[in-house]
């Protein structure tokens, strides 16, 4: 009987884990990383307290996209005028690009550390390969494939016991919030909510789950509704991927907490220096653990940046395309797609930092995050789009605390001194 229901709790995980998985981007290490040894264990709370606010923005996405049949533009577009359609496009393309640029900055840089290749050079190399395997293979092989070396990710918890950690302060700063009102503070507090409740995962979850019912030979029609069994699973891939997502990142920070902090490094410009963390667990193998880290999880995150961006346009349009067709028969789709990757490599040349470039695409995200929360709260709320599965009482407080709440350190991030 267990090993059955272990089996069924397996079978419902799909889009939720992949969607957590690409949640610890290179933008989500780098910006964990530089908040870790900027305030030691202090910011161990986020981790805690942004597990059901992100859980509860990404299950409204996927009911969204389960029980509509479409997308979260295509639901957008047939609701509302269309200078929000477009609005939320472009906010969606403009933390997409920064996002992608700084995600393939760190990729390169982190080439760089252990290969010598020139970022210049690993930058239009690797935007190159990602669109390639797109356009000539089935992405979730290739995420079904990337989940496993995005498992290089745990030698952070593994550091965590490694190192010398001050568990009675680490629990305490788990449990006991810890605001300073300072301009730093804030921004590390947008970066980390904007890293993980991200607007391109939203855009993503919806897509994702269209994709499968497409994948079950269902058109639109046989779409729309979702059974009480569709959406219990649904709840558990989505709860699966964020906790997984949020544990790693809160033994991130207690990693760089406990070793870059500890020891006076507070500052992280390099790449170099955020693989310092790992150096008591790997030694000279570090900066080994840390590329294959940051590789590993952009190649997850870049194809997801990306899609999000061509489903939404594509939507937003009435063009048809999918991750799982073939070029010839999605040509728009992809041309979306592989002009956001052109665009993100493009901007890597500006000749920004790449961890300072990671940490500000995380603000970006956490500044351009809010209204977009409010209109998928408004959308999952409506019975004229959701029926009856409107969004469940405590889904619906989770929402709105976390609209408030980042509403609340954006404003705080502009105003503190």
């Amino acid at each position: 009987m267990r090993s059955r229901s272990f089996r069924g709790y397996l079978s419902a995980l799909g889009p939720g884990l992949i969607t957590g998985a690409a949640d610890d981007d290179p933008s989500g290490i780098s910006t964990y990383s530089v908040v870790g040894a900027a305030f030691g264990y202090a910011p161990l709370w986020t981790a805690l307290f942004s597990f059901p606010l992100m859980t509860a923005v990404q299950l409204m996405c996927a009911r969204l996209g389960l029980v509509t049949g479409r997308g979260l533009a295509g639901v957008i577009r047939r609701r509302y005028p269309p200078w929000v359609l477009w609005s939320v496009c472009a906010l969606l393309v403009l933390a997409n690009i920064v996002n992608i640029a700084a995600d393939l900055g760190g990729m390169a840089e982190a080439t760089r550390l252990v290969t010598g290749v020139p970022v210049a050079i690993s930058i239009p190399i690797e935007g190159i390969g990602i669109l390639a395997l797109l356009m000539y293979s089935r992405y979730r092989t290739i995420a079904s494939t990337l989940k496993w070396l995005s498992l290089v990710l745990l030698a952070y918890v593994l550091t965590a016991f490694v190192v010398h950690v001050d568990w009675p302060l680490a629990i305490r700063a788990t449990f006991v919030p810890h605001v300073e009102w300072s301009r730093a503070f804030f921004a590390a507090l947008v970066a980390i909510l904007g890293t993980t409740i991200s607007p391109y995962l939203f855009f993503w979850q919806a897509a994702e789950e269209v994709e499968e019912e497409r994948a079950q030979g269902r058109n639109l029609a046989k779409r729309r509704g979702a059974t009480a069994e569709e959406l219990n699973a649904c709840r558990t891939d989505v709860v699966t991927g964020m906790f997984a997502s949020n544990a790693i990142m809160y033994f991130i920070i207690l990693a760089t907490a406990a070793t870059l902090h500890a020891n006076g490094q507070t500052t992280i410009v390099s790449a170099s220096q955020a693989a310092d963390a790992l150096r008591p667990l790997a030694g000279a193998g570090a900066y080994w653990l840390f590329t294959l880290g940051l590789i590993g999880t952009g190649l997850l995150a870049v194809p997801v940046l990306a899609g999000s961006c061509a489903y939404a346009i594509t939507e937003a349009l009435a063009w048809d395309g999918s991750l799982d067709r073939p070029p010839g028969r999605a040509g728009k789709f992809y041309a979306v797609l592989g002009s956001a990757i052109t665009l993100g490599a493009a901007l890597t040349y500006a000749g920004v930092n790449p961890i300072r470039l990671l940490f500000a695409s995380a603000v970006l995200n956490g500044v351009l995050a809010p209204p977009l929360i409010l209109i998928v709260l408004l959308l999952t709320r409506d019975r004229t789009v959701m029926g009856k599965a409107t969004n469940p009482r405590l889904v619906d407080v989770l929402g709105w605390t976390t609209f408030g709440f980042m509403v609340a350190a954006a404003l705080g991030l502009f105003f503190a001194a």
